[in-house]
């Protein structure tokens, strides 16, 4: 019998996070695509857009004016997908599998730049900083509103993703509930705090409790650099193809020096640092294909940023096991016109890849980190 080949027979993967497997066929990457393509996404957009609503000084369709804005921009989404409260009673329940719960909470948009042909991979670094700062208002200010429970940060970008606007932008829901994936990240992470040992020089969570998260970084630091998954490394943050990865280029961003629960938690050298490789990443996604690269983007933390002391310092609650990290999860596969679908076995059975992390990895490795754009400004 041959030996084990990941980089050529199929394996199935763990995700510790979620408790699930992802299907890896790397065999696969060679078959023929006769299916759907996608349209390019626009990279000649204007510098202001008259029809467009996230625009400075623009009407939105709900008939509200935008500010004059110089930076970064806030409002309630006009089409909330909830509701404040006060919300409605519980119904009654009609059968014991026919649950419904009223949730209520809020929905804003966040508007990242004046400019409507701007990017995160385009955007300056001090703009990209004043994103992090704006993101980390909204959830302070509606993390502490009465009956708010989770507030999720997230960006769709491209039209394949869903994206209704091309005006650089994210949203940030507000929920009177814990959602479905942070909630088992959540349950895995405090499952794993209860493990009784902790390697030496590994960063811990609070009260010393191992964390996953610490751990996992800790481990693909240690691989050798053109066998790992890891893409990007800074001063205090990484950013890697996970190992259990289900998406082509999906990456995941996440401190490794020291156990950061929240965006609050943030040194100014470490918001910096998350700022900078943030700003990296989106630049070698635009390169792989030299398109504007769609992905979905989310920031997972602690579901509620942490009380404050008789100081107005932030207090780290002992039983809080959340290590910020970030999703990246785009669908382009094999060029700026091919992109995964979630179909067949995926939706009947479990997730499946063809490209391996590693492979995925290193693709990403070697991208430039000049944007494909400015390089092609550059050189005429």
């Amino acid at each position: 019998m041959e030996p084990f080949d990941p980089t050529t027979h199929p394996h199935r993967r763990y995700n510790p996070l979620t408790n699930t497997h992802v299907l890896v066929s790397p065999h696969r990457t060679k078959r023929p695509w006769l299916g759907q393509t996608e349209p390019a996404e626009p990279s000649n957009l204007p510098q202001y857009d008259p029809a467009c609503y996230l625009c400075p000084g623009n009407t939105r369709a709900g008939g509200k004016v935008n500010e004059m804005y110089t930076s970064t921009s806030v409002f309630e989404n006009d089409y909330a997908a909830v509701l404040p409260p006060p919300g409605p009673v519980t119904p009654p329940v009609a059968h014991p599998l026919l649950t419904a719960e009223p949730i209520q909470g809020g929905c804003d948009v966040v508007c990242f730049h004046p400019r409507h042909d701007l990017s995160l991979p385009t955007l300056s670094l001090p703009d990209v900083e004043n994103i992090v700062d704006e993101w980390t208002r909204v959830y302070i200010r509606r993390g502490t509103e009465p009956g708010i429970e989770y507030v999720q940060i997230f960006e769709n970008k491209g039209a394949m993703m869903g994206c209704s606007n091309p005006h650089p932008h994210s949203q940030v829901w507000s929920l009177s509930t814990i959602p479905t994936l942070p909630a088992k990240e959540l349950a895995s992470l405090r499952s794993y705090a209860s493990a009784p040992h902790v390697p030496s020089g590994v960063p811990t969570g609070p009260d010393g409790r191992a964390c996953l998260l610490c751990e996992y970084v800790h481990h693909e630091l240690s691989v050798p650099k053109d066998e790992g998954r890891l893409v990007i490394t800074n001063e205090h943050f990484v950013a890697l193809v996970p190992w259990w990865a289900y998406w082509p280029f999906e990456i995941m961003v996440l401190p490794y020096k020291r156990h950061i629960s929240s965006l609050v938690h943030f040194t100014v050298d470490e918001k910096h640092a998350f700022a900078d490789i943030m700003s990296r990443v989106t630049k070698r996604y635009d390169n792989i294909f030299s398109c504007s690269f769609a992905y979905a983007m989310g920031v997972h933390q602690r579901p509620l940023p942490p009380r404050r002391d008789d100081d107005g310092m932030y207090v780290q609650d002992a039983d809080d096991v959340s290590h910020l990290h970030v999703h990246f999860e785009p669908p382009l596969l094999r060029s700026a016109s091919v992109r995964k679908f979630l179909a067949g076995f995926e939706v009947m059975a479990e997730p499946q890849r063809d490209l391996t992390a590693e492979q995925a990895a290193k693709r990403l490795r070697n991208c430039s980190e000049v944007h494909y754009l400015h390089a092609v400004h550059s050189a005429q």
